[in-house]
C-alpha cells in the first residue's frame, strides 16, 4: 500500500500479522538489542525521516520547563512557535496521504474546522524504570488467551517491537501513567447548535501493573481499579461507577458496580463494557472508547497494517492551559481550532473488524497509535453498513512531572448528527494529581455508598 512507509520494521510487522492466529513468539535478543540504539527505549524509530520534517528522538522532554511547579499549570515548552501551514477543506487534497478518513470527513463537513500544523517535537518520555523493564519485556512477554492476556511481563511496555496488532494494543493499554492518579474534570456534549451542560466528574485510577516489584503474575489478574464520581449537575450528582479491570479478560472479565443515589443501593453493572453508552454521554461515547480504547478485544479481528506519517494532535498545551476556559474550547461541531496543535509524526495503523456472529455498533475501526508513546491518538469508526460514522481524537501533552505522554482532552465526533462529546476538560481545575495515593482496599463495592453524595 503506497500510503505506508515500508521501513524494515514496518515491513516485518506487516508480514508477521498476515499469518493466521495470534503470534506467540518472543522478540529475539538481537532485535531487543536495537532498543536504545536504532530504536528508542519505547520501540519507535529513533531516526527522523528523510525529509527532515520529523526529527530524531533525543530523549523527549527530560525535565520540566523553567518556572514549572508541581500541581500547577503545565508550562507550554513551545508557546512561541507559529504554525508552519494550515490544512482546511480547500487544500486538504494536497495533504491527503498524511490524513485519516475521519480527519478528511471533519474538514469536509465543518468549514469552520482546520488543522494548524506546527514544527514536530518528539516530546514523549517515560521514567528510566519504564525503559529498563520495557527492554526486559521485549524478550520475555507473551500473549496468552488468544490475545486477551499477557504473561511474563512487568511494569514497562510489554511488546516494544510488536509482532501483531494485539501486542500493539497491549502497549497502549499498559502505557505507564503513574501508579495512582486522581483528576477533577468536566465533560461536555454540545448540541449541533453548540449549547451544553457540563457534567463534573472526579476520577481515580490505581494501576497495580506499574507498582515497582509487581509482575503480570503477582497482581492476581487485577490490572487496575477505576472509580468515577459524578459531582454535577444536581440531577446526576451522587452517582458512582467502580470498575475492576483484569489483565486477562478471557480468564475473568472486568467487574463493575454502580451506586444510584436515588435508590441508595449498589448494584452490579455487567453492561459497563464494549458498546454500551458511557456515563452521561448522550450515546456519543461507548464504554470501550474511554482512553480511546479499553477492555476486551475478543469481538474484533485485529490487523497491524503498518506504519505511516500522519498529522496528529501533539503537545496541545494551549488547550490544557488554565488560561483557556471551557467556553473558549467548546464550539458547534468541534473544538475551537484556535487551541489545537497538529504535528507530523509516525503512527502505527491498526484495523479492527467485527467478527462474524459478534455484536457491536461498529463494524470496523481504524486506529492510529503514536509510535513514541503507543497512545491511540485517532480512531475512525464505521457503522453496520461500513460507512464512516464517528471520528475520535486524543490531544496529548507530556506530563513532564511524571513523565508520561497522555491525553489532556479526548473528543468523539458523530459525523451524522453533527454532535460530539469532549471529556477531561480540567482547565479550571487542578491538573491530574499523580502524587495521589490509594490502595485496592479503597475500591471495594462496599465503599461506593459512602462516596456517593446527593
Amino acid at each position: 500500500m503506497k500510503m505506508f512507509k515500508k521501513t524494515a520494521l514496518a515491513t516485518f510487522a506487516t508480514a508477521a500479522i498476515l499469518t493466521a492466529g495470534v503470534a506467540q513468539a518472543n522478540t529475539t535478543s538481537a532485535k531487543a538489542a536495537q532498543l536504545g540504539n536504532s530504536l528508542t527505549p519505547m520501540g519507535s524509530e529513533k531516526a527522523g525521516n528523510a525529509d527532515g520534517t520529523i526529527p530524531a528522538w533525543d530523549g523527549g522532554i527530560t525535565r520540566p520547563p523553567a518556572g514549572y511547579r508541581a500541581g500547577r499549570d503545565h508550562i507550554d515548552p513551545y508557546a512561541g512557535e507559529k504554525p508552519l501551514f494550515t490544512i482546511n477543506a480547500g487544500n486538504m487534497a494536497r495533504y491527503a496521504d498524511k490524513l485519516g478518513a475521519g480527519q478528511k470527513a471533519m474538514l469536509t463537513k465543518y468549514k469552520t474546522f482546520r488543522m494548524d500544523v506546527y514544527p514536530t517535537h518528539r516530546s514523549a518520555s517515560f521514567p528510566a524504570r519504564t525503559y529498563e523493564y520495557t527492554k526486559r519485556n521485549a524478550t520475555a512477554c507473551k500473549l496468552i488467551a488468544d490475545g486477551e492476556g499477557i504473561q511474563n511481563c512487568a511494569e514497562g511496555f510489554p511488546f516494544p517491537i510488536p509482532n501483531n496488532a494485539y501486542e500493539a494494543i497491549w502497549n497502549h493499554k499498559l502505557k505507564y501513567k503513574g501508579l495512582s492518579v486522581r483528576s477533577y474534570s468536566n465533560q461536555a456534549a454540545p448540541t449541533a447548535g453548540g449549547s451544553y451542560t457540563l457534567v463534573r466528574l472526579r476520577e481515580e485510577i490505581l494501576g497495580l501493573y506499574y507498582k515497582p516489584g509487581n509482575t503480570s503474575e503477582s497482581i492476581n489478574n487485577a490490572l487496575l481499579y477505576f472509580k468515577q464520581d459524578v459531582l454535577g449537575p444536581a440531577r446526576l450528582a451522587g452517582g458512582v461507577l467502580l470498575v475492576h479491570e483484569t489483565l486477562n479478560a478471557k480468564a475473568a472479565p472486568r467487574q463493575a458496580w454502580v451506586y444510584n443515589p436515588g435508590q441508595r443501593r449498589v448494584r452490579r453493572a455487567p453492561n459497563v463494557a464494549y458498546d454500551n453508552p458511557g456515563t452521561a454521554s448522550d450515546g456519543l461515547r461507548t464504554n470501550d472508547m474511554t482512553d480511546m480504547f479499553n477492555g476486551a478485544m475478543d469481538r474484533f479481528a485485529w490487523t497491524l497494517v503498518g506504519k505511516k506519517e500522519m498529522y496528529i494532535p501533539y503537545n496541545v498545551y494551549k488547550a490544557d492551559s488554565s488560561a483557556t476556559k471551557v467556553s473558549d474550547l467548546i464550539r458547534p461541531g468541534h473544538i475551537n481550532p484556535d487551541y489545537l496543535r497538529y504535528e507530523l509524526h509516525r503512527v502505527w495503523v491498526i484495523e479492527a473488524k467485527l467478527k462474524a456472529g459478534q455484536r457491536h455498533i461498529n463494524s470496523r475501526r481504524t486506529m492510529y497509535l503514536d509510535e513514541d508513546s503507543w497512545q491511540i491518538v485517532g480512531i475512525d469508526h464505521y457503522d453496520g453498513q461500513g460507512t464512516l460514522w464517528r471520528y475520535s481524537e486524543a490531544l496529548p501533552i507530556n506530563y513532564y512531572e511524571v513523565p508520561t505522554l497522555w491525553t489532556t482532552l479526548e473528543t468523539h465526533h458523530d459525523l451524522k448528527s453533527g454532535r460530539y462529546i469532549s471529556g477531561l476538560l480540567d482547565n479550571q481545575d487542578k491538573p491530574r494529581d499523580f502524587s495521589f495515593q490509594s490502595t485496592p482496599a479503597d475500591y471495594s463495592p462496599q465503599n461506593l455508598r459512602d462516596s456517593g453524595v446527593r
